[in-house]
């Protein structure tokens, strides 16, 4: 890819995945033009939760956050291109589904913040972070997209 383009870490919450928008919300990510590097489909454990939110350890939330994205599977994912750190938060609105636009991810489909379908980090150093926290380094895969050209000057 041109001027080696930023990856960021997407995961798909468990009411996501229970409320079977798996499919749409890639679908989105791959009508935009970004290339999907890494997935799995997993039970996260508690341990791994608690590193990834561990920002949040002071919150009053912190606890339940933990036991609710331990409470089903998960879609944890790498993407890939030009801007897609910031674009993907764009893409996925804001945390308060209520503050959302129509058109975004939880705009579309959620309505309070305890459930709001999916995490999307919030910057490139912790896109770095979160996708070395979910995946191994043989994990994520590096190939060209024959669209590329299509969406790339």
């Amino acid at each position: 890819t041109a001027s080696s383009p930023h990856r960021t870490f997407i995961a798909i919450k468990p009411d996501g995945v229970q409320r079977g928008l798996v499919g749409e919300i890639i679908k989105r990510f791959e009508q935009k033009g970004f290339h999907l590097v890494a997935m799995k489909f997993m039970q996260a454990p508690e341990d791994l939760l608690k590193e990834h939110y561990i920002d949040l350890k002071d919150r009053p939330f912190y606890p339940g956050l933990v036991k609710y994205m331990s409470s089903g599977p998960v879609v944890p994912m790498v993407w890939e291109g030009h801007g897609v750190v910031s674009t993907g938060r764009v893409m996925l609105g804001e945390t308060n589904p209520a503050d959302s636009k129509p058109g975004t991810i939880r705009g579309d489909f959620c309505i309070q913040v305890g459930r709001n379908i999916c995490h999307g980090s919030d910057s490139v150093e912790s896109a770095k972070k979160e996708i070395n926290l979910w995946f191994k380094p043989e994990e994520l895969t590096s190939y060209s997209s024959c669209s590329e050209k299509w969406i790339y000057e």
